[in-house]
C-alpha cells in the first residue's frame, strides 16, 4: 500500500508539471500574439498571468519536498524526484521569458515593429516545440527525443545569430533605428533563451534514463 501511494505521488507531480508546461506554452503563444498583432490587452495578461505560473512551480516543489520527506525514496525516485524539482525551475523561467516579451511589447506601445516579423516567429515556434517536445520525453522516457531537443538548440541560436545581425545592421544605417531594434533583439535573446531551458530539460532526461546528460552512453557487447 505505501508503495502505491508513493507511485501516485509521482503521478500527481508528473501531471502537475504537464499542466505548468501547458500553461507555459500558452503564456508564450499569447506573448508573441501580442508582439505580433499590437494587442496590448493579450500582453498585459501574459505579464499579469506569470503569478499564477509561479505559484504553480512552488506548488510543484512544496509536493516534491513532501515526498522526500515523508516516503523516504529510494535512488532511482530520488533521482526523479529531484529531476521534477529541476524541470519545474525551468518551466518558471520560461514563464519569465513571456512576461519579458509582453512588457517589450507594453513598451512598443502602437508602434509597428521596425521590420516584418519573420525568423523570430519561426524562432517562436520552434521553442514551443521543442518545450512540448522536451516533457514528452519525461513522460515516455525517451532518450532519443531528448537527444532531438538538445541537437535543436543548434537552430536556434542560428536564427536568434541571424536576426541580430540583421537588425545590427538596422541599426547600423540609422541610428533612429536603435531604439526600435533593440527591442526586437530583446525578444529573439527572450526566445533563444527559452530554447535554452528546453535544453536543460531535456539533459535532465537523458540524466533520469542514462545517468548522463550529454550523450547516452554506449552499450560495451
Amino acid at each position: 500500500m505505501p508503495r502505491t501511494i508513493f507511485e501516485q505521488g509521482l503521478t500527481t507531480l508528473q501531471d502537475d508539471l504537464l499542466v505548468m508546461g501547458s500553461m507555459v506554452e500558452k503564456a508564450l503563444s499569447k506573448a508573441m500574439h501580442a508582439l505580433r498583432n499590437r494587442d496590448m490587452q493579450a500582453a498585459r495578461e501574459v505579464v499579469r498571468d506569470d503569478d499564477i505560473i509561479d505559484d504553480k512551480q512552488v506548488e510543484i516543489e512544496e509536493r516534491c519536498i513532501h515526498v522526500i520527506a515523508t516516503q523516504t525514496p529510494v535512488a532511482r525516485d530520488l533521482r526523479y524526484l529531484l529531476a521534477v524539482l529541476h524541470i519545474g525551475t525551468e518551466l518558471e523561467r520560461m514563464a519569465d521569458y513571456a512576461e519579458g516579451i509582453g512588457k517589450i511589447s507594453l513598451m512598443m506601445g502602437d508602434e509597428p515593429p521596425l521590420k516584418p516579423l519573420i525568423d523570430i516567429p519561426r524562432m517562436a515556434d520552434k521553442t514551443i516545440d521543442m518545450m512540448r517536445r522536451s516533457l514528452d520525453s519525461l513522460v515516455e522516457r525517451d532518450i532519443e527525443l531528448a537527444q532531438q531537443v538538445c541537437d535543436d538548440d543548434d537552430e536556434v541560436d542560428a536564427l536568434y545569430d541571424q536576426v541580430f545581425r540583421e537588425l545590427l545592421t538596422y541599426m547600423i544605417e540609422d541610428p533612429r533605428n536603435i531604439k526600435r531594434a533593440t527591442y526586437l533583439v530583446w525578444v529573439a535573446h527572450d526566445l533563444e533563451r527559452v530554447a535554452d531551458r528546453a535544453t536543460n530539460i531535456a539533459e535532465q532526461v537523458l540524466f533520469l534514463v542514462t545517468g548522463s546528460k550529454k550523450k547516452t552512453p554506449v552499450t560495451q557487447g
